[in-house]
């Protein structure tokens, strides 16, 4: 799994009842074709990430398919999710606020 490109926005809490703040990725990623996880319509990756001063780590994710939007149930295994929580912390700083 690579991450080929993204985009990143800052989730504004309208009702400021919720604590940190939450950014939302999309993550373009390419997948080998002999991956159960590839689609010729290529894969995104939707991720809830929560800051709040050092505390900071990936709340929810979603697979989408790129053509259709469907929600795919596939989990990230340790060490990817751990390679996305990393490029989403260093990335934190191209959203706008």
């Amino acid at each position: 799994m690579n991450i080929t490109s993204y985009s990143v926005e800052y989730i504004q809490d309208p009702t400021g009842i919720l604590t940190g703040d939450r950014y939302e990725f999309f993550l373009d990623i390419n997948v080998d074709e002999e991956d159960e996880l590839y689609s010729e319509n290529g894969i995104k990756l939707r991720v809830l990430y929560f800051k709040n001063g050092e505390d900071e780590r990936i709340l929810n994710y979603h697979f989408v398919e790129g053509g259709s939007g469907t929600i795919l149930d596939f989990a990230l295994d340790e060490d990817e999710e751990k390679t996305v929580s990393a490029f989403c912390r260093d990335n934190l700083s191209q959203a706008e606020e």
